[in-house]
């Protein structure tokens, strides 16, 4: 498609191309689609959540405090597209020629009308417009997921999912009871915080969210239970919206 992509997804997806200036309604921001993972951690949760309506990102990635955030992205090509467009999800980065997102091509052929997705894939780049909206997990809770590569008891590494809201988390403490302290944790890659060591008892965890509003701390008290295991994901009792 004469566009040179070096990206870590795994499937094939949609691209999004930021252009110096365009003008859009409201709150949106402007940009460009096409149609051409696991940077986040998120695994199997990462291809399934929201029903499929998934998105790499580049400039929003952030470090990986992107991971999870939800955007709407609507296609600017009223004959072909709806008005709503598509709520995905941020699943994974991705990075090109200008590249903001890529999305899933579930995702994309959801941007257009009914029977005109062939029409809209067709296009190969089509112009739309985005903007961060509140994440919905009707029915979930906040959830820790000890992460696959975790070892028990030496090596904790955790992947937090079905975060509500429009807040990132932008650093992870777990509780030391033998010091009477606080311990960050590492964010080694995406959204997967980890750390040698962990305690041997309950696993008690405080997380910084950030938002337009400011910081503050949300703590989870034993959240993750003393047998532990890799692969599991713990309720939390709350949503952080």
């Amino acid at each position: 498609m004469g566009v040179a992509l070096r990206i870590s997804f795994l499937f094939l997806s949609v691209m999004v191309l930021l252009p110096a200036l365009c003008v859009c309604q409201g709150t949106f921001t402007c940009s460009r689609a096409t149609y051409y993972g696991g940077a986040c951690g998120f695994g199997e949760f990462g291809r399934i959540v929201n029903g499929g309506d998934v998105g790499a990102v580049h400039r929003l990635y952030k470090n990986g405090t992107g991971c999870g955030a939800c955007y709407q992205v609507r296609c600017k090509r009223p004959e072909l597209c709806t008005d709503d467009g598509v709520n995905i999800v941020v699943t994974d980065h991705g990075e090109g020629d200008y590249t903001d997102f890529i999305l899933s091509p579930r995702a994309f052929t959801k941007l257009a009308r009914p029977s005109r997705a062939y029409d809209l894939m067709a296009y190969g780049v089509v112009d739309i417009e985005f903007r961060r909206i509140s994440c919905q997990y009707p029915g979930y809770n906040l959830m820790i997921k000890v992460h696959e590569h975790s070892r028990y008891p030496y090596y904790l590494a955790i992947v937090i999912i079905y975060q509500s809201g429009q807040k990132d988390i932008t650093a992870v403490d777990v509780w030391q009871e033998e010091y009477k302290e606080w311990r960050c944790m590492r964010n080694a890659y995406g959204a997967v915080w980890d750390m040698a060591n962990p305690p041997k008892d309950a696993v008690s965890l405080r997380l910084q969210i950030s938002g337009d509003d400011g910081q503050k701390w949300v703590q989870l008290n034993s959240v993750i239970p003393t047998d532990w295991k890799a692969g599991v994901a713990y309720d939390s009792a709350i949503q952080l919206d």
